[in-house]
């Protein structure tokens, strides 16, 4: 399979569209055309979760041969508690399910991506014997969960950018307390919007990128959204999704790929798949899928740091699929976007795209860990509760709980008198956080990385083992 940039200007394998992140017109990589996958799913039904990915993920990863791609999921998982079922799915009642995707190694759901990304990126050194660097900018979860899948690698430093003083102390820790000399945590005097943007200047600077052999790791990796394909269609198969009996998954959201993710597996051949978006009070997607205008203004801080975003990367790979393949009319709404700070479609999303929309501001994050306590028995974390927030009683739902409630015990606290705690959380408040604060400065990211990696192919096949 051929992947293809979203503005029109760039094709690649997947294996190449999985290292060079972003295409180089500033697209983003996008299959270019997505499988019926209906054939498939009887006999994909009751698969381990390995199984399942290696099956699905094989349809896209056409350059990778199956064995070396089954061994790729098999290590990635492996870290997980329980990787036969990395994602369980909790009844709390016979129209309502949470998918909890918080028990991988860092207690998020990034790690179902970033944890195979590692694999690519370390099958990449292998077989180039040349080392990556990654970089990737963080609201929160993405950084750790990327750190732990590199570690794995011997000599592939972490660039990791995060917005100083708007993430939570726990989330810091988790990127901020590895103690490893190859890890570089970034703390950005700006907001998540202001790292996100560093990252994509400096992923369009081939030159810079390539002498440093820079590898993405944000949602602009189409490895990622492929791998959450796979939680979607793993609770599509066992809720036994149809036309007559729909699943709504509510997703909380902040940069659009999680959601997408399951969008996407729906334009493949699976029935009954709905969806919600639920965000924060920095309601910049809500808004556009209730009204047709996307208008990114400034960052409110939130009881839920990992969706303080207003800038959502991946609604440029919506918009491709939106104007069915149409390169140039993306590329005008983001020149629009750039030049207007907005744009406007003339329909309004979320009448159209089996998608609606809310939004939830702190007082009602408070609102709904409380009564998912009092009236479910459920801890949520804040970002989790955004979902419980848009539950309808007559429609079967499915939570995605996006990370664990211990990464989140003050506002927890606060609102039901429980304090969740996890060993690995525990260990972290005992060590010193080592960061690097730098201005909200291309230039300023680009001298740090230099500075940290001088030396880029000390790495030498056969070593990593």
């Amino acid at each position: 399979m051929r992947f293809t940039s979203t503005r029109g200007g760039d094709t690649a394998t997947f294996s190449q569209a999985v290292i060079k992140g972003l295409a180089g017109d500033g697209g983003l990589f996008v299959p270019e055309t997505l499988p019926d996958i209906s054939l498939y799913l009887k006999r994909w039904h009751g698969l381990p979760y390995t199984e399942l990915a290696s099956s699905f993920l094989s349809l896209f990863a056409t350059d990778i041969p199956r064995d070396e791609l089954n061994h790729c999921v098999e290590l990635a998982y492996s870290d997980f508690p329980d990787p036969i079922t990395p994602a369980p799915l909790v009844k709390l009642s016979d129209n309502l399910h949470v998918m909890e995707l918080f028990h991988g190694p860092t207690l998020a759901f990034k790690d179902f991506a970033l944890q195979l990304l590692g694999q690519f990126y370390g099958r990449h050194i292998r077989d180039t014997g040349h080392s990556l660097n990654i970089l990737g900018a963080t609201s929160g979860d993405t950084g750790s969960a990327a750190i732990h899948g590199m570690l794995k690698h011997p000599g592939v430093h972490s660039f990791i950018l995060y917005p100083e003083g708007c993430i939570a102390e726990l989330q810091e820790r988790q990127i901020a307390c590895t103690g490893s000399p190859f890890v570089h945590p970034f703390a950005i005097k700006g907001s998540f919007d202001d790292t996100q943007d560093i990252v994509k200047q400096i992923f369009g600077d081939a030159t810079f990128s390539s002498t440093h052999s820079l590898a993405a790791v944000n949602s602009i990796n189409i490895a990622r959204l492929l791998a959450q394909c796979v939680y979607y269609l793993h609770a599509a198969l066992k809720l036994e999704a149809s036309e007559d009996n729909p699943l709504e998954f509510i997703v909380p959201t902040g940069n659009f790929g999680n959601v997408l993710a399951g969008w996407m597996l729906s334009r493949m051949g699976v029935r009954g798949m709905r969806f919600c978006v639920a965000t924060n009070v920095n309601a910049v997607v809500s808004n556009f899928f209730k009204t047709g205008e996307y208008r990114p203004g400034t960052v409110t801080p939130s009881h839920a740091p990992s969706m303080d975003i207003q800038q959502a990367s991946n609604l440029e790979r919506w918009l491709w699929w939106h104007f069915n393949g149409n390169g140039a009319r993306v590329r005008e709404i983001m020149t629009t976007l750039q030049h207007d700070g907005k744009f406007v479609l003339d329909e309004i999303p979320e009448n159209t795209d089996m998608i609606r929309a809310i939004s939830c501001d702190n007082a009602g994050i408070e609102t709904w860990i409380r009564r998912a306590w009092l009236e479910k028995g459920y801890l949520a974390d804040p970002h989790t509760a955004c979902a419980f927030a848009a539950v309808r009683e007559d429609t079967r739902g499915v939570i995605l709980a996006t990370a664990h409630p211990a990464k989140f015990p003050e506002v927890i606290a606060s609102v039901t008198g429980q304090f969740p705690q996890h060993p690995s959380l525990e260990i972290l408040k005992k060590r010193t956080v080592i960061k690097h604060i730098l201005p909200a400065d291309v230039e300023a990211v680009k001298i740090a990385i230099n500075s940290h990696c001088k030396n880029l192919n000390y790495y030498h096949h056969g070593n990593n083992r």
